[in-house]
Parts: C-alpha cells; structure tokens; sequence
C-alpha cells in the first residue's frame, strides 16, 4: 500500500523514488507469505510493473494518477464479456469475431454521427407510436374484454425449460 500511495503524488522528488524503492523491495521481500498460497510463483502483469515505475518516473515525471486498472477495463471488454458470450468450445474465433463486429458498430456510430443521423430522437417525443395506440384503445366504446367470434390461436408451452431457450449466436 506504501507503494500505492508514493507514485500517485503529483510531484515526486528523488526523496520520493528512494522511499518508492524501498518500499518495494519490501513488497517483494514482504510478499513471500503468500507462498503458501501460490507454490508455484506469481506471473502477475502489475505486479513486474512495479519494478520499473522508478526509472520511469526519473525519465518521463510523476504519473499523475495514471493507473494500470486503465488496463483492466479494456481487458475486460476485450477478453472476459467477449469469452462469457461465446460457446467456450473453440472460443477464441468467436471472441475475435465478436470484438471486430463491436468494433464495426463503434465505427458505423461515429459514422452516422459525422453525417447527423443519431441526433433527432428516433421517436417524436410529443406523441410516440406506443402513446397513439393506447390512447386509440382507451377510446373504444367496446370493451367488454371477450373476443368476437372462432378462435384460431393456440399457444403450447414447453413441459420443461430448455437450455438453449436463453442463448444467442452469431452465424456468418
């Protein structure tokens, strides 16, 4: 956490990388109690980081509240929702289609907004289509609730639910 704190300063001075630096040798000597945990060792991206925070400050400045969580986010949107929406058999193929596909709607969006195509409302907010028809509705005299005449309707629901009822796929 002493870490943490020192390289989120706005300013930081050589004072400051000795203390950033020992408070990472710290870690790393400190952080053997989670051995027990991981026998095998730590390959962990943000962790090797650290170690170069020091000559990186000394080189380009203070990072200012740059944070490597930025990272995270774009991992998650690119790796983890892409993986939770594919089958999980074979799932890098419908992982990489299913960002070049966000990636193409993200491009027709800023396309469309170049060209003012999103920026009327897709619906009159005076009077939509969902309020005209129930205002139609509620004007009609008959409104007894039965239904004129033969039925030809039925409706036949599953005995049991299905697995797949829920699932969307993308075919190309």
């Amino acid at each position: 956490m002493e870490f943490c704190y020192l390289v989120r300063r706005s300013v930081i001075d050589e004072d400051n990388i000795v203390l950033i630096e020992t408070a990472l040798q710290n870690f790393h000597r400190d952080r053997s109690i989670f051995d027990c945990v991981r026998p095998d060792g730590y390959s962990l991206p943000r962790q090797h980081s650290m170690i170069h925070y020091a000559s990186l400050i000394r080189e380009f400045g203070a990072p200012n509240g740059l944070c490597s969580s930025i990272t995270e986010s774009k991992h998650i949107k690119a790796v983890k929702e892409p993986w939770r929406r594919s089958s999980h058999f074979q799932a890098l193929g419908q992982m990489l289609l299913t960002n070049q596909r966000l990636d193409k709607l993200a491009a027709v969006r800023v396309e469309f907004q170049a060209r003012e195509m999103l920026n009327a409302p897709l619906i009159p907010s005076d009077e939509g289509p969902l309020e005209a028809t129930h205002a139609s509705v509620l004007r009609e005299e008959d409104d007894d609730g039965g239904v004129d005449g033969e039925v030809l309707a039925e409706v036949t629901l599953a005995r049991k639910p299905s697995k797949l009822a829920f699932s969307f796929f993308w075919i190309d």
